[in-house]
């Protein structure tokens, strides 16, 4: 039995056999059909496809802010706000000479953790390799996560900075953004906070209005004769 998740598209067979239909698949004749792009999984004696809108597709380099969900003695696994699921390497964090018993993982990184990591590694048939082996990559110690579409981080980030710039500037807030969505607020002030927190929420919502910089600043109170 292929129990692999593969990358599928309206149409696609995911499998043949005494299977049940779950989500985003038809059965026609023995085929199982997918409805959706997604990822198809097979468990048990069920199958179904896991939808990719709203969800973060990984691509190499991208910075990401993941959530530890488990770990076995050589990697952790990094909810990444994707239908792919990300491993970083007990390695990357310990060492060469890194042996799975002397070392606890959990010492490091438990499960709720939050970290910021980069796509090492990915292609569509399994799921990325992350590390934090760069500077100002690791485990996110303070601030809050908000979490928004994928789609909406470039309008977040704005041209060449321009939109992050301003909501840190106005707020003192510190943002972390990682591509998949999930973007780290601190700040030494509770009003702070609340402010960029609310900023990133409305960028989230109104991505596709023209008039969006203006009303960000209006939500700041940002005056135009400051900028």
């Amino acid at each position: 039995m292929d129990n692999k998740r593969k990358y599928v598209i309206p149409g696609d067979v995911v499998t043949t056999g005494p299977f049940r239909p779950e989500q985003n698949v038809i059965l026609e004749g023995d085929k199982i059909i997918s409805t959706t792009i997604g990822i198809s999984e097979i468990y048990d004696d069920s199958v179904k496809v896991i939808p990719l809108t709203g969800k973060y597709i990984p691509k190499i380099n991208d910075l990401v802010i993941g959530k530890v969900i488990s770990h076995s003695s050589l990697s952790w696994e990094l909810d990444i706000n994707s239908c792919y699921v990300g491993f970083l390497p007990a390695q990357d964090v310990f060492g060469r000479d890194f042996s799975a018993h002397a070392d606890e993982l959990t010492s490091k990184l438990k499960s709720g953790d939050l970290v910021a990591a980069r796509i090492a590694n990915f292609d569509r048939t399994r799921d990325p390799l992350v590390t934090i082996s760069d500077r100002d990559l690791g485990k996110i110690d303070s601030g809050d996560l908000v979490k928004i579409s994928p789609s909406k981080v470039p309008r977040l980030i704005g041209k060449r900075g321009s939109m992050i710039q301003m909501i840190e500037m106005a707020t003192n807030a510190a943002v972390t953004i990682g591509q998949n969505g999930w973007v780290v607020v601190s700040c030494e002030t509770p009003e702070g906070l609340l402010k960029a927190k609310k900023a990133i929420e409305m960028i989230n919502e109104k991505a596709h209005v023209a008039n969006l910089t203006d009303q960000v600043k209006e939500m700041l109170e940002i005056k135009d004769d400051e900028s």
